[in-house]
């Protein structure tokens, strides 16, 4: 249970912090860009875009240890939830939260291959590492972007699962006690 609250505790700062990064992401690009979306310094705006993923990237990774486990909670939780609390989107939302983490898996053991192959003695700082870096977590973004956007589903699952409050426990039912003289089966 504690390993669970300290889990959607780090979801909720994740989503908090990622608004933040997407805000400052976009004030950024508001006077940077042209009416088309087209950045007026490419290699700044590349820069800055940079920024935001690795920010959103670190943001996720408290979030990660956890993840599977929360998406498997929402789940079973959603389904002994009563119609009227839930939404008819959180299994889509969680669908694609459970497809964002694969794809991260994914990116994930692509990076470790791709730390195999850079030479020797290549670590962050070199700029082979860290292009190699600003690529990784720029092919991350989106699915990261994923948890910014659906996570909060998880967190109003269970915010409904609380208010249905304590789940009923199964009755129990009385102990079997044999009959005086025992049981006997009788044929005919």
């Amino acid at each position: 249970m504690n390993h669970r609250r300290t889990s959607l505790r780090r979801l909720n700062r994740y989503l908090r912090t990622s608004d933040r990064i997407l805000a400052s992401w976009d004030a950024y690009t508001e006077f940077r860009t042209d009416l088309d979306g087209w950045p007026f310094d490419p290699d700044a705006y590349g820069r800055r875009a940079a920024v935001r993923d690795g920010d959103t990237a670190t943001a996720f990774a408290s979030t990660r240890a956890g993840a599977r486990q929360l998406l498997a909670t929402a789940r079973l939780q959603l389904q002994h939830l009563p119609a009227h609390l839930t939404r008819t989107n959180w299994p889509g939302q969680l669908t694609i939260l459970e497809d964002a983490l694969r794809r991260l898996d994914a990116l994930d053991k692509e990076w470790c291959q791709t730390l195999a192959q850079l030479p020797e003695g290549t670590g962050p700082g070199s700029e082979a590492y860290d292009d190699a870096l600003d690529e990784h977590h720029a092919e991350c973004w989106s699915y990261l972007d994923d948890w910014a956007y659906h996570g909060r589903a998880i967190l109003d699952i269970q915010a409904a699962t609380r208010r249905t409050g304590p789940q009923p426990k199964r009755p129990q039912l009385p102990a079997l006690t044999s009959r005086p003289g025992g049981y006997r089966a009788t044929r005919r």
